[in-house]
């Protein structure tokens, strides 16, 4: 597969908003802050100094991921979604190669990411990829979360 990875333009914020929805409604309830990030991913992400990849294969956007900037010191690996039709083709491997590799230019940040133990395959996932699991905090932003996972870019040599 020539899968490459595209950085956000406006023109692929729908497309952001449509492979997320398409994951969160098959398996979850869309929360307010999903709604109000993936309406204004521009200004919700992007111009808070975050960043929003896609995986494009053939010039078609098969996945996108972003990274939500908490504060100074922590990114949130985040909206992170697969078109259904090409799931179990390891582009979220793929993807999150390319977060390893982001991760190690830029180790001063901390990475998290909140998700759902039902989800195995992506805790798997994130295990394989360096993620370690911490305390969840009393109230996560998402209703859905009963798992916090950290990654430190430090601890992990590609």
């Amino acid at each position: 597969m020539n899968l490459t990875i595209k950085e956000f333009t406006p023109d692929l914020a729908q497309k952001f908003a449509q492979l997320n929805l398409a994951w969160l409604e098959k398996f979850f309830k869309v929360e307010a802050h999903d709604k109000n990030v993936l309406n204004n991913c521009e200004e919700e992400i992007i111009l808070k100094g975050g960043r929003i990849f896609f995986a494009e294969l053939d010039k078609e956007i098969v996945g996108t991921f972003a990274l939500l900037k908490l504060n100074q010191h922590t990114l949130e690996l985040t909206k992170m979604a697969v078109d259904e039709a090409w799931r179990g083709k390891k582009i979220g491997q793929f993807m999150l190669t390319h977060f390893q590799q982001y991760a190690k230019e830029n180790p001063s940040y901390q990475y998290v990411l909140y998700s759902s133990k039902k989800l195995e395959n992506a805790i798997y996932l994130y295990n394989k990829y360096g993620f370690e699991e911490v305390n969840l905090e009393d109230n996560p932003p998402y209703v859905r979360a009963d798992i916090k996972m950290i990654y430190q870019p430090n601890n992990h040599n590609l």
